[in-house]
Protein backbone atom coordinates (compact mmCIF):
# COMPACT_ATOMS: atom_id res chain seq x y z
CA UNK A 1 0.00 0.00 0.00
CA UNK A 2 1.65 3.23 -1.14
CA UNK A 3 1.01 6.18 1.19
CA UNK A 4 1.78 9.73 0.14
CA UNK A 5 2.22 12.79 2.33
CA UNK A 6 0.38 16.05 1.87
CA UNK A 7 1.94 19.46 2.45
CA UNK A 8 0.49 19.41 5.98
CA UNK A 9 2.12 16.05 6.67
CA UNK A 10 -1.13 14.08 6.71
CA UNK A 11 -1.06 10.65 5.13
CA UNK A 12 -2.74 10.18 1.78
CA UNK A 13 -3.07 6.80 0.14
CA UNK A 14 -2.38 6.51 -3.58
CA UNK A 15 -5.53 5.32 -5.33
CA UNK A 16 -5.36 2.91 -8.25
CA UNK A 17 -6.79 -0.42 -9.26
CA UNK A 18 -10.35 -1.75 -9.03
CA UNK A 19 -12.80 0.32 -6.97
CA UNK A 20 -16.25 -1.24 -7.34
CA UNK A 21 -19.37 0.88 -7.00
CA UNK A 22 -21.13 -0.98 -4.22
CA UNK A 23 -24.73 -2.07 -4.65
CA UNK A 24 -27.14 -1.09 -1.88
CA UNK A 25 -28.97 -3.97 -0.16
CA UNK A 26 -32.58 -3.59 0.95
CA UNK A 27 -34.50 -5.91 3.24
CA UNK A 28 -37.77 -7.53 2.21
CA UNK A 29 -39.54 -4.67 4.00
CA UNK A 30 -37.66 -2.14 1.85
CA UNK A 31 -35.36 -0.82 4.59
CA UNK A 32 -31.65 -0.20 4.09
CA UNK A 33 -29.89 -3.43 5.10
CA UNK A 34 -26.82 -2.11 6.91
CA UNK A 35 -25.68 -5.58 8.00
CA UNK A 36 -25.56 -6.82 4.41
CA UNK A 37 -23.77 -3.63 3.33
CA UNK A 38 -21.09 -4.45 5.88
CA UNK A 39 -20.95 -8.01 4.51
CA UNK A 40 -20.42 -6.58 1.02
CA UNK A 41 -17.36 -4.74 2.39
CA UNK A 42 -15.90 -8.02 3.64
CA UNK A 43 -16.71 -9.76 0.36
CA UNK A 44 -14.93 -7.08 -1.66
CA UNK A 45 -11.91 -7.27 0.62
CA UNK A 46 -11.82 -11.06 0.17
CA UNK A 47 -11.86 -10.88 -3.63
CA UNK A 48 -8.92 -8.49 -3.59
CA UNK A 49 -10.22 -5.11 -4.69
CA UNK A 50 -8.06 -2.05 -4.11
CA UNK A 51 -10.97 0.14 -3.01
CA UNK A 52 -14.74 0.51 -2.88
CA UNK A 53 -17.16 3.36 -3.48
CA UNK A 54 -20.61 4.09 -2.00
CA UNK A 55 -23.18 5.46 -2.70
CA UNK A 56 -23.19 6.29 -6.42
CA UNK A 57 -25.66 5.81 -9.29
CA UNK A 58 -25.35 2.02 -9.23
CA UNK A 59 -25.92 2.26 -5.47
CA UNK A 60 -29.32 3.91 -6.11
CA UNK A 61 -28.24 6.96 -4.13
CA UNK A 62 -31.23 9.10 -5.27
CA UNK A 63 -33.47 6.55 -3.56
CA UNK A 64 -31.70 6.89 -0.19
CA UNK A 65 -32.72 9.35 2.51
CA UNK A 66 -30.21 11.74 4.06
CA UNK A 67 -30.18 9.66 7.25
CA UNK A 68 -29.70 6.40 5.33
CA UNK A 69 -26.70 7.79 3.52
CA UNK A 70 -25.08 8.83 6.79
CA UNK A 71 -25.83 5.47 8.40
CA UNK A 72 -24.55 3.55 5.38
CA UNK A 73 -21.32 5.55 5.22
CA UNK A 74 -20.71 4.95 8.89
CA UNK A 75 -21.33 1.21 8.52
CA UNK A 76 -19.02 1.07 5.52
CA UNK A 77 -16.13 2.72 7.34
CA UNK A 78 -16.77 0.74 10.53
CA UNK A 79 -16.75 -2.59 8.68
CA UNK A 80 -13.60 -1.71 6.76
CA UNK A 81 -11.79 -0.81 9.98
CA UNK A 82 -12.21 -4.41 11.20
CA UNK A 83 -10.05 -5.62 8.30
CA UNK A 84 -6.25 -5.94 8.22
CA UNK A 85 -4.91 -2.38 8.33
CA UNK A 86 -2.03 -3.31 6.03
CA UNK A 87 -4.14 -4.70 3.20
CA UNK A 88 -7.70 -3.41 3.57
CA UNK A 89 -9.20 -1.63 0.57
CA UNK A 90 -9.52 2.13 0.32
CA UNK A 91 -12.91 3.63 1.14
CA UNK A 92 -14.47 6.33 -1.05
CA UNK A 93 -17.66 8.02 0.11
CA UNK A 94 -20.06 9.64 -2.35
CA UNK A 95 -21.11 13.14 -1.27
CA UNK A 96 -23.09 14.37 -4.27
CA UNK A 97 -26.49 16.02 -3.83
CA UNK A 98 -29.01 18.00 -5.84
CA UNK A 99 -27.87 21.25 -4.23
CA UNK A 100 -24.60 22.62 -2.89
CA UNK A 101 -25.71 23.01 0.72
CA UNK A 102 -26.67 19.34 1.06
CA UNK A 103 -23.50 18.15 -0.68
CA UNK A 104 -21.49 20.19 1.82
CA UNK A 105 -23.31 18.43 4.68
CA UNK A 106 -22.37 15.04 3.24
CA UNK A 107 -18.77 16.21 2.77
CA UNK A 108 -18.55 17.43 6.36
CA UNK A 109 -19.88 14.10 7.58
CA UNK A 110 -17.25 12.32 5.47
CA UNK A 111 -14.57 14.53 7.00
CA UNK A 112 -15.51 13.15 10.42
CA UNK A 113 -15.36 9.55 9.16
CA UNK A 114 -11.96 9.98 7.50
CA UNK A 115 -12.33 7.87 4.33
CA UNK A 116 -9.47 7.58 1.87
CA UNK A 117 -11.32 9.86 -0.55
CA UNK A 118 -14.68 11.33 -1.45
CA UNK A 119 -16.40 11.41 -4.84
CA UNK A 120 -19.18 13.56 -6.27
CA UNK A 121 -21.39 13.36 -9.34
CA UNK A 122 -21.93 16.85 -10.81
CA UNK A 123 -24.99 19.04 -10.44
CA UNK A 124 -27.72 19.01 -13.07
CA UNK A 125 -26.11 16.48 -15.39
CA UNK A 126 -22.84 18.39 -15.62
CA UNK A 127 -24.33 21.51 -17.22
CA UNK A 128 -23.21 25.08 -16.41
CA UNK A 129 -19.45 25.07 -15.90
CA UNK A 130 -19.47 27.98 -13.46
CA UNK A 131 -21.94 26.14 -11.24
CA UNK A 132 -19.84 22.97 -11.34
CA UNK A 133 -16.80 24.96 -10.24
CA UNK A 134 -18.77 26.46 -7.34
CA UNK A 135 -20.17 23.06 -6.36
CA UNK A 136 -16.88 21.18 -6.34
CA UNK A 137 -15.03 24.04 -4.66
CA UNK A 138 -17.57 24.00 -1.80
CA UNK A 139 -17.21 20.23 -1.43
CA UNK A 140 -13.43 20.50 -1.45
CA UNK A 141 -13.52 23.19 1.21
CA UNK A 142 -15.83 21.10 3.43
CA UNK A 143 -13.67 17.96 3.39
CA UNK A 144 -9.88 17.69 3.42
CA UNK A 145 -9.85 14.17 1.95
CA UNK A 146 -8.85 13.71 -1.73
CA UNK A 147 -11.72 14.57 -4.06
CA UNK A 148 -12.68 12.50 -7.10
CA UNK A 149 -14.77 14.28 -9.72
CA UNK A 150 -17.12 12.04 -11.68
CA UNK A 151 -17.69 13.46 -15.14
CA UNK A 152 -20.92 12.96 -17.04
CA UNK A 153 -22.76 14.68 -19.87
CA UNK A 154 -21.02 17.72 -21.37
CA UNK A 155 -18.19 17.98 -18.81
CA UNK A 156 -14.95 18.53 -20.74
CA UNK A 157 -11.43 17.48 -19.89
CA UNK A 158 -10.55 21.17 -19.92
CA UNK A 159 -13.14 21.87 -17.19
CA UNK A 160 -11.77 19.11 -14.98
CA UNK A 161 -8.22 20.38 -15.34
CA UNK A 162 -9.29 23.98 -14.65
CA UNK A 163 -11.03 22.79 -11.49
CA UNK A 164 -7.92 20.85 -10.49
CA UNK A 165 -5.91 24.07 -10.65
CA UNK A 166 -8.34 25.86 -8.34
CA UNK A 167 -9.41 23.11 -5.89
CA UNK A 168 -6.42 21.84 -3.86
CA UNK A 169 -8.06 18.55 -2.83
CA UNK A 170 -9.08 17.52 -6.36
CA UNK A 171 -6.78 14.58 -7.10
CA UNK A 172 -8.64 12.15 -9.35
CA UNK A 173 -11.42 11.86 -11.89
CA UNK A 174 -13.81 9.07 -12.73
CA UNK A 175 -14.41 9.86 -16.37
CA UNK A 176 -17.76 8.83 -17.85
CA UNK A 177 -18.44 11.77 -20.17
CA UNK A 178 -18.24 11.28 -23.91
CA UNK A 179 -15.88 8.84 -25.62
CA UNK A 180 -13.58 7.34 -23.00
CA UNK A 181 -10.48 6.47 -25.00
CA UNK A 182 -9.71 9.83 -26.67
CA UNK A 183 -10.43 11.61 -23.37
CA UNK A 184 -7.83 9.43 -21.63
CA UNK A 185 -5.29 10.41 -24.25
CA UNK A 186 -6.19 14.07 -23.72
CA UNK A 187 -5.71 13.79 -19.95
CA UNK A 188 -2.32 12.16 -20.50
CA UNK A 189 -1.17 14.82 -22.95
CA UNK A 190 -2.34 17.74 -20.82
CA UNK A 191 0.08 17.10 -17.97
CA UNK A 192 0.14 15.95 -14.35
CA UNK A 193 -2.50 18.03 -12.58
CA UNK A 194 -4.31 14.85 -11.55
CA UNK A 195 -2.92 11.84 -9.72
CA UNK A 196 -5.05 9.47 -11.76
CA UNK A 197 -8.01 8.88 -14.04
CA UNK A 198 -10.44 6.04 -13.36
CA UNK A 199 -12.90 4.84 -15.96
CA UNK A 200 -16.44 3.50 -15.55
CA UNK A 201 -19.31 2.34 -17.78
CA UNK A 202 -18.52 -1.26 -16.68
CA UNK A 203 -15.19 -0.92 -18.50
CA UNK A 204 -15.85 -2.67 -21.83
CA UNK A 205 -12.57 -1.17 -23.12
CA UNK A 206 -10.77 -1.63 -19.81
CA UNK A 207 -7.47 -2.95 -21.17
CA UNK A 208 -7.36 -0.21 -23.80
CA UNK A 209 -8.12 2.25 -20.99
CA UNK A 210 -5.06 1.03 -19.10
CA UNK A 211 -2.93 1.28 -22.24
CA UNK A 212 -3.91 4.97 -22.50
CA UNK A 213 -3.03 5.74 -18.91
CA UNK A 214 -6.10 4.96 -16.78
CA UNK A 215 -5.16 3.95 -13.24
CA UNK A 216 -8.18 1.71 -12.74
CA UNK A 217 -11.91 1.21 -13.11
CA UNK A 218 -15.02 1.52 -10.94
CA UNK A 219 -17.12 -1.48 -12.03
CA UNK A 220 -20.03 -3.42 -10.56
CA UNK A 221 -19.26 -5.22 -7.32
CA UNK A 222 -20.48 -8.74 -8.08
CA UNK A 223 -17.65 -9.85 -10.37
CA UNK A 224 -14.94 -7.36 -9.50
CA UNK A 225 -12.43 -10.15 -8.88
CA UNK A 226 -12.21 -10.69 -12.65
CA UNK A 227 -11.25 -7.04 -13.15
CA UNK A 228 -8.68 -7.38 -10.36
CA UNK A 229 -7.08 -10.35 -12.10
CA UNK A 230 -6.96 -8.53 -15.44
CA UNK A 231 -5.55 -5.36 -13.85
CA UNK A 232 -2.82 -7.23 -12.02
CA UNK A 233 -1.84 -9.27 -15.06
CA UNK A 234 -1.70 -6.14 -17.22
CA UNK A 235 0.45 -4.24 -14.75
CA UNK A 236 2.76 -7.25 -14.34
CA UNK A 237 3.38 -7.36 -18.08
CA UNK A 238 1.26 -10.49 -18.59
CA UNK A 239 -0.78 -8.95 -21.36
CA UNK A 240 -2.00 -12.22 -22.89
CA UNK A 241 -3.22 -13.43 -19.49
CA UNK A 242 -4.97 -10.09 -18.93
CA UNK A 243 -6.75 -10.38 -22.28
CA UNK A 244 -7.78 -13.96 -21.56
CA UNK A 245 -9.40 -13.23 -18.21
CA UNK A 246 -10.95 -9.98 -19.40
CA UNK A 247 -12.55 -11.84 -22.29
CA UNK A 248 -14.54 -13.75 -19.66
CA UNK A 249 -15.38 -10.52 -17.85
CA UNK A 250 -17.08 -9.20 -20.97
CA UNK A 251 -19.78 -11.86 -20.64
CA UNK A 252 -20.79 -10.45 -17.29
CA UNK A 253 -20.40 -6.86 -18.47
CA UNK A 254 -22.98 -7.60 -21.15
CA UNK A 255 -25.40 -8.85 -18.49
CA UNK A 256 -24.71 -5.86 -16.24
CA UNK A 257 -25.53 -3.52 -19.11
CA UNK A 258 -28.62 -5.49 -20.13
CA UNK A 259 -30.18 -6.06 -16.71
CA UNK A 260 -29.13 -3.00 -14.75
CA UNK A 261 -28.85 -2.68 -10.99
CA UNK A 262 -31.25 -5.56 -10.30
CA UNK A 263 -29.05 -7.83 -12.41
CA UNK A 264 -25.94 -6.69 -10.57
CA UNK A 265 -27.63 -7.43 -7.26
CA UNK A 266 -28.71 -10.84 -8.51
CA UNK A 267 -25.06 -11.72 -9.16
CA UNK A 268 -24.29 -10.77 -5.55
CA UNK A 269 -27.22 -12.95 -4.49
CA UNK A 270 -25.89 -15.90 -6.48
CA UNK A 271 -22.51 -15.42 -4.80
CA UNK A 272 -24.08 -15.50 -1.34
CA UNK A 273 -23.46 -11.83 -0.53
CA UNK A 274 -27.02 -10.45 -0.81
CA UNK A 275 -30.16 -12.25 0.38
CA UNK A 276 -32.22 -10.79 -2.48
CA UNK A 277 -32.03 -8.46 -5.47
CA UNK A 278 -34.52 -5.87 -4.21
CA UNK A 279 -34.34 -2.37 -5.67
CA UNK A 280 -36.13 0.90 -4.99
CA UNK A 281 -37.71 3.47 -7.24
CA UNK A 282 -39.62 1.25 -9.61
CA UNK A 283 -36.54 -0.49 -11.05
CA UNK A 284 -37.41 -3.29 -13.45
CA UNK A 285 -37.84 -6.64 -11.70
CA UNK A 286 -35.87 -9.46 -13.27
CA UNK A 287 -38.02 -11.98 -15.07
CA UNK A 288 -37.21 -15.69 -15.14
CA UNK A 289 -35.41 -15.48 -18.48
CA UNK A 290 -33.21 -12.66 -17.22
CA UNK A 291 -32.28 -14.66 -14.13
CA UNK A 292 -31.51 -17.70 -16.26
CA UNK A 293 -29.26 -15.64 -18.52
CA UNK A 294 -27.35 -14.30 -15.53
CA UNK A 295 -27.05 -17.77 -13.96
CA UNK A 296 -25.71 -19.07 -17.25
CA UNK A 297 -22.99 -16.39 -17.42
CA UNK A 298 -22.07 -16.75 -13.74
CA UNK A 299 -21.99 -20.54 -14.06
CA UNK A 300 -19.45 -20.29 -16.86
CA UNK A 301 -17.25 -17.53 -15.40
CA UNK A 302 -17.23 -18.63 -11.76
CA UNK A 303 -14.15 -20.79 -12.34
CA UNK A 304 -12.21 -17.48 -12.56
CA UNK A 305 -13.74 -16.03 -9.39
CA UNK A 306 -11.63 -15.70 -6.28
CA UNK A 307 -11.93 -19.00 -4.37
CA UNK A 308 -13.65 -19.17 -1.03
CA UNK A 309 -16.71 -17.07 -1.79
Amino acid sequence: MLVLRTASGASERKLDGIFPIMQTPFSDSGALDVETLAHEVRFLDHIGVQGMVWPQLASEFPMLSFEERLAGAEALVRSNQTLDAKTRPAIVIGVQASDIATAVKYARHAEKLGPDAIIAIPLNGGKDEAKQMEYYAAIGEACSRPLIVQTIGPMSVDLVLRMAKQIPTLRYVKDEAGATLPRLTEYRKRGQLLQGVFTGKHGPTFLDDLARGAVGNMPAAGFADLYVAAWRDWNNGKRADAMEVFGKTLLLIADAQAYGVAGQKYILQLRGVFPNSNCRGGAAVLDDEAKEAIRRAVGYTQRWFRPGV
